[in-house]
């Protein structure tokens, strides 16, 4: 999570949207009085800062209610979110590659640890609420950042320069050839919400 005072900006970091990426890329940019949540493991060459009372996957509304409606409503605040078939291969190749080798995607879509967002960038109690400027699509991300990034100042050359995370997920296929139809359908339900609000289909 970023609140840039330099450039009166609040990033949001969703789960599994290329979120670490973009914080390394911004954290290059930002000024010594802006809040820079840190990141767990540590990635190069990202410098966390000021971030008491913050943490990397603070909500919105929580950001809004710590700097008050004056900031909140006078900064600009996006996110990023993902096709849910896609995120959740990627989360399941994260928690297979860090806590269980032996883990299969089967018994993870049994689990609880699902990348969902909406709760992140809507209203508490009404989930149908966006109370962010813009959600970028991480289908389309590089074009979209091009286009935020130029319209707060930041510059931008096309690439953030870093591809955090990547390295967990080796079985690079299109999710259509992974999942079954019962796999799909399990994401289908878990993701219902996010599915309404940005029309994503299997």
């Amino acid at each position: 999570m970023i609140i840039s005072h330099k450039y009166k900006f609040i990033f949001i970091k969703t789960i599994k949207t290329a979120g670490t990426s973009i914080e390394v890329f911004l954290s290059q940019h930002c000024g010594p009085q802006d809040i820079v949540t840190p990141i767990f493991p540590h990635v190069e060459p990202h410098s966390a800062r000021n971030y008491t009372g913050y943490h990397n996957h603070i909500p919105a509304h929580a950001i809004r209610d710590q700097i008050g409606l004056d900031k909140w409503n006078s900064y600009f605040k996006f996110c990023v979110e993902r096709n849910p078939w896609e995120k959740t291969l990627s989360n399941y190749h994260m928690k297979r590659f860090r806590e269980d080798k032996g883990l299969t995607f089967d018994s993870y879509l049994t689990g609880k640890d699902f990348p969902i967002n909406f709760y992140k960038y809507t209203e508490p109690g009404n989930p149908n609420k966006i109370i962010v400027d813009r959600i970028l699509y991480y289908e389309s991300l590089m074009e979209q950042l091009g286009q935020v990034f130029m319209e707060i100042g930041i510059p931008f050359q096309g690439s953030l320069g870093v591809n955090a995370k990547s390295e967990y997920r080796s079985d690079r296929r299109p999710y259509r050839e992974v999942y079954t139809p019962e796999q799909a359908k399990i994401v289908n339900n878990i993701f219902k919400q996010e599915i309404l609000l940005h029309g994503y289909q299997y």
